[in-house]
């Protein structure tokens, strides 16, 4: 059984998703195949530089993801240009972990499983919920950026609303992680169970 595990920038799937892990589940994360897809050497990286120039070549030669996000963010083509180049390469890599999986169920961790049409793949849809002021605090916070900025990747996603409306299940995280804990502990039993 492969369960989806989305929400919105800052709603805290890593830490729900961490909290699966633990209980022994394989993680997979969308995060992470979307660096892997860009190391040095990947034809992802050479294309991107291509488009947008060396500037976005950090001195290791690894991307500046937070030079690329800025541009991507305050451009909508940009982003839907990166998007159409990354999107396909990251689902190859997501589908042959999903496939390694040898965990009684495994988890798929993407802020854009929705949007993506990964959701498809999905036996279950678990949205992270909080608001979005929430959102753009724990977001500032945690990645030191303006809240305009993060005010743009906040309105660039998909509307709360309409991630909780395709949720098969909820994970409200408006307290402390041993209240997302119980949630994410409950919520494995009844997955077990299925």
């Amino acid at each position: 059984m492969l369960v989806g595990l989305t929400g919105g920038i800052g709603s805290g799937k890593s830490a729900a998703a961490d909290r699966f892990a633990e209980l022994g589940i394989d993680v997979v994360d969308a995060d992470l195949a979307s660096r892997a897809v860009v190391e040095p050497g990947m034809p992802a990286l050479q294309k991107i530089t291509e488009h947008f120039g060396e500037q976005l070549l950090q001195a290791n030669g690894t991307l500046d993801r937070a030079a690329l996000r800025s541009i991507v963010f305050a451009k909508v083509e940009e982003r839907k240009w990166l998007q159409s180049l990354l999107h396909p390469l990251i689902s190859h890599y997501l589908q042959d972990q999903v496939a390694e999986s040898t965990s009684p169920y495994c988890l798929l961790v993407n802020p854009l499983l929705l949007e993506s049409g990964q959701a498809r793949w999905c036996d279950e849809i678990v949205v992270v919920d909080v608001s979005e002021d929430v959102q753009i605090s724990r977001t500032m916070a945690r990645d030191d950026n303006s809240r305009s900025q993060v005010e743009a990747i906040v309105a660039a996603q998909l509307k709360r609303s309409d991630r909780l409306a395709q949720a098969s299940r909820t994970l409200t995280n408006d307290g402390d992680l041993i209240h997302l804990y119980r949630q994410v502990d409950a919520l494995h039993q009844e997955l077990l169970a299925l």
